[in-house]
């Protein structure tokens, strides 16, 4: 069940402002690169078309085009300059810098004359030159309550350590990271089975309503006199995730290692090395797998072998830290699709399966 709490730092009322005929709307330019971002600027360019908006889109910023799937050779542009193309915008008009202090992308971007820049998950640095170029400044849309997850992984470090409550914030972009002035923000709770590209969509989704509904006291100016400024003394941090920390450890117990496997979904994944029977060795091989779904055991589980995993139900049962278990019941073995857990366990027809010690691991 998703709870939704709403909170602006304006307090001037309704958003909608109709405009004459004789008024100039404003310049918008926006900033994204991956799917979520793409939603946003979706949504931009429908209230940009309205009757009464006050704003255009004067121009798109993204990541260079770049090989996105294995075995293509091909370079695709980043989901918000596909969107952007798709939805008639003038190609001369996306901008595809690899720095945002590029002397020609600066040109660029001021012969636009934007009042306003929007960021969502861009994925560049912005320097200074850059935001001393738009008058009404540049917001971006940050996927959790500043100043809490200041950083590249916002929604994943909040999911790793279990938040039951975490938002989006609309604030303004400073040279310090994520340490703007905070416009609006928008609070819910989420259940413990949410996985990290499902928030991250929803985030992004709230977060892209309240940017519209704010825009006009952005453009106008009064959104930065009544923006509310962060208490950095609560910041903490939510760095990018890497590769080496996609391996669960099963020395900690079931809930911190369910909560990274769904804070790590998509990218980079979990990992787990268990092992296998072998009946012609009378051992045990070592596989690798990747674990995609997971549930904390409620119940109480006897088992002979401290090691031991077990099966019931839908779910391998893993033993952890804590007399915990964790139930997987998805994965995904080397080179193969992801499976159910029950089919893995079928396929293995009556071979034993444990974990591993570290010496094993080593071996």
């Amino acid at each position: 069940m998703l709870r939704r709490f709403l909170c602006t730092c304006n307090s001037g009322g309704a958003s909608t402002v109709t405009v004459t005929a004789s008024a100039k709307k404003k310049n918008v330019v926006f900033l994204g690169s991956p799917q979520v971002s793409a939603s946003v600027l979706d949504k931009l360019i429908l209230a940009s078309q309205a009757s009464h908006s006050i704003f255009e889109l004067a121009a798109v910023v993204t990541q260079p085009p770049s090989v996105r799937d294995r075995g293509r050779k091909n370079l695709m542009p980043s989901p918000v300059a596909q969107l952007a193309l798709d939805k008639g915008f003038p190609q001369q008009l996306i901008f595809t810098p690899h720095r945002a202090g590029e002397e020609n992308f600066l040109s660029n971007l001021k012969g636009v004359n934007p009042d306003l820049c929007i960021t969502a998950a861009y994925g560049n640095i912005l320097p200074q030159r850059f935001l001393d170029i738009p008058p009404c400044g540049t917001v971006n849309i940050h996927p959790s309550l500043l100043p809490l997850y200041r950083g590249a992984a916002p929604v994943q470090r909040a999911l790793q350590d279990g938040v039951t409550e975490t938002g989006v914030s609309l604030a303004y972009t400073i040279r310090a990271l994520d340490a703007g002035p905070v416009i609006a923000y928008e609070k819910f709770q989420v259940d413990d089975s949410i996985k990290a590209p499902e928030l991250l969509s929803i985030l992004f989704d709230l977060g892209s309503g309240l940017l519209i509904r704010e825009l006009p006291f952005i453009l106008d100016g009064s959104a930065k006199v009544k923006a509310l400024p962060q208490d950095d003394s609560n910041a903490t941090l939510a760095p990018k995730l890497t590769s080496e920390e996609s391996w669960l450890s099963f020395d900690q117990e079931a809930p911190v290692l369910h909560n990274k496997v769904r804070a790590f979904t998509g990218w980079p994944g979990t990992r787990a090395k268990i092992q296998v029977a072998n009946s012609k060795t009378n051992g045990f091989d070592l596989l690798d797998i990747k674990v995609i779904s997971t549930r904390v055991c409620n119940k109480g589980i006897q088992s002979r072998d401290k090691n031991e995993i077990l099966f019931s139900g839908d779910a391998l049962q893993i033993p952890c830290a804590g007399e915990s278990w964790l139930e997987v019941t998805e994965l995904q073995l080397p080179g193969k699709k992801v499976m159910r857990a029950r089919d893995f366990w079928n396929g293995l027809r009556g071979q034993k399966l444990k974990l591993p010690s570290q010496l094993e691991i080593l071996a």
